[in-house]
């Protein structure tokens, strides 16, 4: 068998560029053919960008909603305004923060690919068959790629909604809120789903008034359904207008307005509108399906649990396969795709061990089996949640929404999933991550200290909680 020694990456995002470090350390030539910028969406219109944005509304929400419990006040001199603290938001200066962070990341990635010997090229990629990539680069030339083995890592990009189009200026995608340098007065988020929630929750806590249209039942709809509750509380509570069961039909800018119209014949008026109704694969025109890659119905990849297409030798990673739409899993699908390539040790994708978290405010965290599953009889399995109301640590710091909440195997007592809604639950998840990846059982997480008060003393309650004699 002929050894792999050239790969080529079509897409230099966490799929694209943690591979490529896995493949350069493992010997191989690595070349990664992107067009936007090392680090991809993810990078630089996505995560780390919109992650930074929160990070200013939580400090925000967290000021807002707890001053007072916590006898903190700001007083700009004027009698009688020690109950209206006098805090606000430049958003040009978030959104340049914001911008500056996400193209040092992309230098950093790049230098890091450098280093470790992986060539760089600036264009797009295309696949001539199962073996080469054509790249056409950003002066126009092209250039021919010889490959053992090729990886297509291209992401995904903002879904358009006919009648709805973005403008840039006022009808905007979740790439384009970045080039606001004024905080919309009025904001209308299309889509309640993570990106839309996300969104919806800081721009609120910056100071716009938000209107979220959602076409479900409930805010999150894919989520756990008490965190989702618990979050659209919040919303409401802090002066959210939430119109479920509500569709878009279409999106008009008038004049330094917008005008949305929904299904049912209402319309919402507003200063901007942010359209986050889901993402399209970046796979036409790539010469996929003529090298022998299937193509979904939705345009997504189809890949096994190795990452490998239906064409020997091209494996796709990331958010064009549709199978989770997370940095996370676009990078271990990235590096289990060069561990098989390789010949290395490898284990499969395991899609029950993922953790992933919801950036409102509060977070939503969930690892494992969902309480969907369980419901459903895909997994028996017994419940504990505990309100975050009971904590000590929660109390100190004016914490009163959220909760934690474990599942466990009946009889074995194996921790097999998990909920955190909290601040910085991301954080938190990680203990239930290893449990479930590690096969643990609750009288073993149960019996590992906890700092005393902390947040994290609340999940090791929920595991004593689901002790049973039975098991003893």
């Amino acid at each position: 068998m002929t050894p792999v020694t050239r790969i080529v990456i079509v897409g230099g995002g966490p799929g694209g560029y943690e591979s490529a470090l896995v493949a350069a350390q493992l010997g191989a030539e690595v070349t990664v053919v992107e067009r936007d910028g090392v680090g991809g969406a993810a990078v630089l219109t996505d995560c780390v960008p919109s992650k930074t944005l929160i990070a200013t509304a939580e400090v925000m929400t967290s000021f807002a909603d707890s001053h007072h419990e916590l006898g903190i006040y700001v007083d700009d001199g004027t009698p009688g305004t020690l109950d209206r603290p006098i805090v606000g938001v430049d958003l040009n200066v978030v959104n340049k923060r914001v911008l500056e962070l996400a193209q040092a990341q992309s230098v950093d990635i790049a230098n890091g690919l450098r280093r470790a010997g992986v060539t760089l090229l600036s264009g797009t990629g295309r696949l001539d068959g199962p073996r080469r990539v054509v790249a056409t680069l950003d002066d126009g030339t092209e250039q021919t790629l010889e490959a053992d083995a090729i990886l297509v890592s291209t992401g995904a990009t903002p879904r358009v909604l006919p009648g709805a189009e973005p403008d840039g200026e006022r009808v905007l995608d979740w790439k384009q809120v970045y080039g606001l340098t004024e905080l919309p007065r009025e904001l209308i988020v299309v889509g309640s789903g993570v990106t839309g929630a996300e969104f919806a929750g800081a721009y609120q806590a910056l100071g716009s008034k938000v209107t979220l249209v959602s076409s479900r039942d409930r805010v999150l709809p894919g989520e756990d359904p008490d965190a989702a509750e618990v979050l659209e509380g919040v919303f409401k509570r802090r002066g959210m207008r939430v119109m479920s069961r509500s569709r878009a039909q279409s999106v008009e800018r008038c004049g330094d307005s917008v005008i949305v119209r929904l299904a049912d014949g209402q319309t919402l008026e507003g200063s901007h509108c942010l359209m986050a109704v889901g993402a399209v694969p970046n796979t036409s025109g790539m010469g996929l399906e003529e090298a022998g890659v299937f193509l979904k119905e939705s345009g997504h990849i189809r890949v096994d649990r190795v990452s490998r297409t239906t064409a020997n030798g091209v494996y796709a990673a990331g958010d064009c396969t549709g199978v989770f739409a997370l940095a996370s899993v676009a990078a271990m699908q990235g590096r289990i795709a060069m561990y098989h390539m390789l010949g290395d040790a490898v284990s499969p994708l395991d899609l029950k061990a993922v953790a992933s978290n919801v950036f409102t405010d509060p977070e939503i965290a969930t690892c494992g089996y969902s309480q969907a599953a369980i419901e459903a009889g895909e997994i028996d399995a017994h419940t504990v949640k505990l309100p975050l109301s009971r904590n000590p640590r929660a109390k100190m710091q004016g914490i009163h929404d959220g909760f934690v909440k474990l599942f466990c195997r009946p009889g074995t007592g194996i921790v097999v999933g998990g909920v955190v809604v909290a601040p910085r639950a991301s954080e938190l998840i990680h203990a239930v991550s290893l449990a479930v990846d590690l096969h643990l059982t609750v009288d073993q997480v149960a019996s590992a200290f906890t700092v005393y008060p902390s947040l994290s003393g609340s999940l090791a309650e929920a595991a004593r909680r689901l002790h049973r004699r039975d098991r003893v």
